[in-house]
């Protein structure tokens, strides 16, 4: 799979959908296979957007670049923090973030999704997360145990000052899963009420070796490394509900 994620700067809506739809053009246009941007990166916390101008938009990007597909991660909706997949003109897939981050008010904002979200795209199982979600491994363990997916797909607006913590969390989720991880990161936020200084795209392989990238947006994904896992996940997992409690 090539994998393109966004370095993407968060400025004003009317520029940020423009933005996002040359990026999307040239990501296609090398042949990206999906082209992903971050969470809130149409309008942060403090602005406002129309969701139905921004699904107009993912609409008409999608269409014109058929061939590839696009993950919007995410745009305010129903009181959701909704992530959602496009493809030739159609939404392919929808995930809403169900754990919200307290220290950023997300509780305020949104209401937690209540279900978690699988993708087939190709030959290739995604598993949807947004952000906070990373620091809960037992959604990704469901998403590779009962989804079968074999990339966990974050979005996340991640303070650069905690990237370490990013890439631990990622890179665990890649090892104990024994699938690809991967994170698209808000870069930055250019806003007067929202200055932001985002954490970087990170991408790892089944035993938690970074993929590397030669621009900083462009990855590919290499199924080979799926293979003959050092533990399966799903072959060795035992599932036990009962918890012996003893005291000395």
């Amino acid at each position: 799979m090539h994998l393109h994620l966004s370095r993407f700067v968060c400025t004003d809506p009317a520029s940020n959908l423009a933005r996002m739809e040359a990026e999307g053009a040239e990501a296609a246009a090398a042949g990206a296979d999906l082209c992903v941007f971050p969470e809130s990166f149409l309008h942060g916390y403090s602005r406002r957007l129309d969701p139905a101008v921004a699904r107009t938009a993912f609409e008409r990007v999608s269409s014109l670049h058929p061939l590839c597909a696009f993950l919007f991660g995410s745009l305010s909706e129903e009181r959701r923090n909704r992530m959602t997949v496009w493809k030739a003109g159609r939404e392919m897939a929808r995930y809403d973030k169900v754990h919200l981050f307290a220290p950023n008010g997300e509780r305020d904002l949104w209401e937690p999704g209540d279900s978690y979200a699988t993708l087939r795209l190709g030959e290739w199982t995604l598993g949807l997360l947004n952000c906070n979600d990373l620091r809960f491994p037992e959604q990704a363990r469901a998403l590779r145990l009962e989804g079968r997916c074999d990339l966990l797909l974050a979005v996340a607006w991640w303070p650069w000052r905690r990237d370490h913590i990013l890439r631990a969390l990622l890179r665990a989720r890649a090892i104990e899963n024994a699938c690809f991880a991967a994170v698209c990161a808000l870069a930055a936020s250019e806003w007067e009420e929202e200055p932001f200084a985002g954490a970087g795209n990170h991408v790892f392989d089944p035993h938690g070796e970074a993929v590397r990238t030669l621009d900083d947006r462009s990855y590919f994904l290499d199924r080979a490394r799926l293979a003959m896992p050092v533990v399966d996940p799903v072959v060795d997992f035992v599932p036990i509900q009962r918890i012996q409690r003893f005291q000395a």
